[in-house]
């Protein structure tokens, strides 16, 4: 008797996804819980497993389709699949080792696998340094990132008048999460009224104080600190006073919402996501920064769920890492704001009348204007940066 393969529930609020690879053919043999196929939602790529043995026996969405909750994908018919075993093991094995591509496709993670396909990539042609000689992301990113050589070959005479450039262009169909992330932000734009805010925190205690105790916090608590758990602290303390900014619009009412969940945003190779850390309030600094570092490694590996990339009551984002000194982000709607860090540079600045240099950050804060007064605003993102510029004040609470 067939199993039908089914689209699982895919999350709050998500009730399609698209097609992104079949990873078994029809006729081969399957086991229960081998990956059968990839589905790529506006957030994330997730696999569907077999829910029993047998082979796979017909494919009825083809890659690329889009496929609601609860569709069928295909099925699972009795049988061992050796039926393909044997007429393979007929074939000449000149033959089979002709055929047989020389790939370490088989062994490759579903987000190796995806940025290898996003690229057009031959996984054959890419040495790799995992075990067994397996690929992982940082061979992938090396082998995209390596100057492009060619043979030395005559070019051919070009028309001296204008010509089409469609042979120099490359037209690549944007994947659900690119998508999803363009109509999310034009929603912002179109239906929010975005101010943005800015202030400077200047660095200097932070950076001492994580300088005296870096070596003894990660032998304590087995990570790093960073500067993202001291935002995050600032950040609930500032919620706290200003409920405003951690509620968001429901039709003609506001929400005001008396926990700390802190989307954190994270570049990954298929677009910008916001996992979420849960009851940001209720951690410590080594339980925060360990959360950000898990999430921010699997978010990259796209193993994040859906409920890790829903629910955020505040995002922070720290455009800093990639060299930028000012920008006004967009919120993460329905949220009503969005804190931006940015690069720390060394600038002059007047301190008790004397020029002095100093680890200087722009902060920016971008909020709805319907929801959040500019006072309020401004008087967070202060808060914020008397938080920072006196980190004691984050361990008394005051």
């Amino acid at each position: 008797m067939a199993v039908e393969i089914v689209v699982p529930a895919l999350g709050e609020s998500v009730k399609e996804a698209t097609v992104a690879k079949w990873l078994k053919k029809v006729g081969e043999a399957v086991a229960v819980d081998d990956p059968l196929v990839e589905l790529e939602t506006d957030k994330v790529t997730l696999e569907v497993n077999a829910s029993a043995a047998g082979v796979l026996k017909e494919i009825r969405v083809q890659t690329g389709s889009n496929v609601a909750v609860g569709a069928v994908l295909g099925s699972i018919g009795e049988g061992s699949g050796k039926a393909t075993a044997a007429a393979k093991a007929e074939t000449p094995k000149a033959v089979q080792a002709a055929a047989k591509p020389v790939s370490n496709d088989s062994f490759l993670s579903p987000a190796v696998r995806k940025l290898v396909d996003d690229n057009k990539m031959n996984a054959g042609q890419i040495s790799g340094s995992g075990k067994d000689g397996r690929l992982t992301k940082g061979d992938v990113l090396e082998a995209l990132n390596a100057p492009k050589t060619a043979p030395a070959v005559k070019a051919p005479a070009q028309p001296s008048g204008p010509r089409s450039k469609a042979d120099r262009e490359e037209r690549v169909k944007r994947t659900r999460l690119r998508q999803r992330i363009a109509e999310r932000l034009q929603a912002a734009q179109n239906t929010a009224a975005l101010l943005t805010t800015f202030n400077e925190v200047d660095m200097s205690h932070v950076m001492a104080l994580r300088a005296q105790y870096k070596d003894s916090f990660e032998k304590k608590h087995g990570v790093k600190l960073g500067f993202m758990s001291f935002f995050v602290k600032a950040a609930i303390q500032a919620l706290k006073d200003f409920p405003s900014v951690n509620a968001e619009i429901d039709g003609q009412d506001i929400v005001y919402k008396n926990y700390y969940d802190i989307g954190v945003a994270v570049s990954t190779p298929t677009g910008l996501i916001v996992p979420v850390v849960r009851e940001a309030d209720q951690k410590g600094f080594a339980a925060i920064e360990k959360e950000i570092g898990d999430l921010g490694l699997r978010a990259r590996d796209g193993k994040l769920t859906i409920e890790e990339l829903t629910g955020g009551t505040f995002t922070i984002t720290n455009g800093g890492i990639f060299g930028s000194l000012m920008s006004t982000p967009i919120i993460n709607p329905p949220q009503s704001a969005i804190l931006g860090m940015h690069k720390i540079q060394e600038r002059p600045i007047a301190l008790n009348g004397q020029v002095v240099i100093r680890p200087m950050m722009y902060l920016a804060m971008s909020y709805d204007h319907r929801i959040i007064d500019g006072k309020e605003a401004v008087s967070f993102l202060v808060r914020i940066k008397d938080a920072i510029e006196d980190p004691q004040r984050l361990l008394l609470d005051v």
